[in-house]
């Protein structure tokens, strides 16, 4: 039997960290385990930026709350991590490490070969890295989360 009871969902904000979010949801809600929703910023340190960090910080912190509902805060315990790194792949995974996540959720681009070569991505890095399973969710990605009203039309018509 498998158990769950700390999933992480690793995000950008982007279609395929939403996509992610869906999932880790869905799966936190049927193992009965407590979510969590991590946004790893890279480190602005000793960078020109044209914003207040510290508004900038609290910006994303904010995004990171509008995230996650009532209903995650109640029945999967759903805590929001911010975190600020030089290596993004490295905080998803030292996060995991030190919280005792038994699985990852993060979303993927599905960049080409070239493009992979070239730049790499955060999700192929965190699979390579992680010392515990990764769930990597391709954007746009087939439906298999179906809420139940979906569900219930779609299978009426059997």
């Amino acid at each position: 039997m498998i158990l769950l009871n700390n999933i992480l969902v690793a995000t950008d904000f982007g279609p395929a960290a939403d996509a992610a979010l869906t999932y880790g949801r869905a799966l936190a809600q049927s193992f009965r385990a407590r979510l969590h929703l991590l946004h790893a910023m890279e480190n602005s340190f000793l960078r020109a930026t044209p914003a207040d960090p510290y508004a900038h910080k609290a910006a994303v912190l904010k995004r990171l709350h509008e995230q996650i509902t009532a209903d995650d805060r109640t029945s999967l315990k759903a805590h929001v991590v911010l975190e600020t790194s030089d290596d993004v792949a490295n905080a998803i995974t030292e996060y995991a490490k030190s919280t005792n996540i038994d699985l990852i959720v993060i979303g993927t681009h599905g960049r080409s070969a070239m493009a992979q070569l070239l730049v790499g991505s955060v999700a192929e890095r965190v699979v390579r890295t992680a010392r515990c399973p990764v769930l990597t969710v391709k954007h746009p990605e087939r439906e298999f989360v179906v809420p139940d009203a979906l569900a219930a039309v779609t299978n009426s018509g059997r």
